[in-house]
């Protein structure tokens, strides 16, 4: 495996794991703003807010991982297939 095919796996799973963990974290914000009882001053809108915020960027950043690496594997498949020939 190229040093550029390592780089760019590894970016794809700090990617994964920045949007698995900010959507688990946005939906945990977002529940926690109906269970907390206001015993400091963010206000639950905040916290909801927050959460909706945290949810939708972990979202995007999830679709983001799964197109490419669907196209880093084409692109793996299509060298493999011109090697072959």
């Amino acid at each position: 495996m190229s040093t550029k095919q390592t780089r760019q796996n590894r970016k794809l799973t700090i990617q994964l794991i920045l949007a698995v963990s900010m959507a688990i974290f946005g939906c945990v914000m977002i529940v926690a703003a109906f269970l907390v009882p206001p015993t400091g001053e963010i206000h639950p809108s905040v916290l909801t807010a927050f959460g909706e915020i945290l949810t939708f960027a972990g979202a995007i950043l999830g679709i983001d991982y799964n197109y490419k690496s669907k196209a880093q594997k084409d692109n793996h498949e299509a060298e493999s297939d011109n090697e072959a020939v």
